[in-house]
């Protein structure tokens, strides 16, 4: 499966998002162009409904000639009430905690990573080997944890590139 992480958004260093709808940065239409000419062709194309990650999915889809499958289980985590906020703007008191164990402990008002993990890994079941699924940072290392059998902190060790592909194969 091709996974491609959506454009650069268009948000300022240090705020907090996840479920925020934001549109992507005047760098995100370079690096569409890019994602277009590398991305092999694929035959189904499933997607966050996130407008940063339907501007890309709409250029594969028509490339490919495919209709899209919008999933709302591809979403980036939810980050709650943390949403939109600066990371300095974050109770530490709460923040604190939850940084020692964002696998296991949700956000306020938010989820954690497992619960992210568990959904997305739900919408991959009907994708195959030329499927583009077409997300978040989030998503992607959730399934290099469970595909790939790396730990939290190795997936999260290096960021995924905006829209670059990624392939990566179930076990079997």
């Amino acid at each position: 499966m091709i996974f491609l992480r959506h454009p650069t958004p268009d948000v300022e260093l240090g705020v907090c998002y996840g479920k925020l709808d934001l549109d992507i940065a005047e760098s995100g239409h370079e690096q569409i162009v890019r994602a277009h000419s590398v991305t092999p062709r694929v035959t189904k194309i499933l997607a966050s409904p996130a407008l940063r990650c339907r501007k890309l999915a709409n250029t594969i889809a028509e490339r490919d000639g495919l209709e899209i499958v919008f999933d709302e289980r591809l979403w980036e985590m939810d980050m709650g009430e943390w949403e939109g906020k600066r990371w300095t703007e974050i109770d530490r008191k709460v923040s604190d905690p939850w940084s020692k164990d964002p696998f296991n402990l949700p956000t306020p008002g938010g989820e954690c990573f497992k619960d992210l993990q568990a959904r997305v890994l739900e919408a991959l079941q009907d994708a195959h080997s030329e499927t583009a699924i077409i997300c978040h940072a989030g998503p992607i290392r959730a399934v290099q944890m469970a595909w790939l059998g790396m730990s939290f902190s190795e997936a999260f060790a290096k960021q995924p590139a905006y829209a670059e592909p990624i392939t990566l194969h179930p076990p079997k």
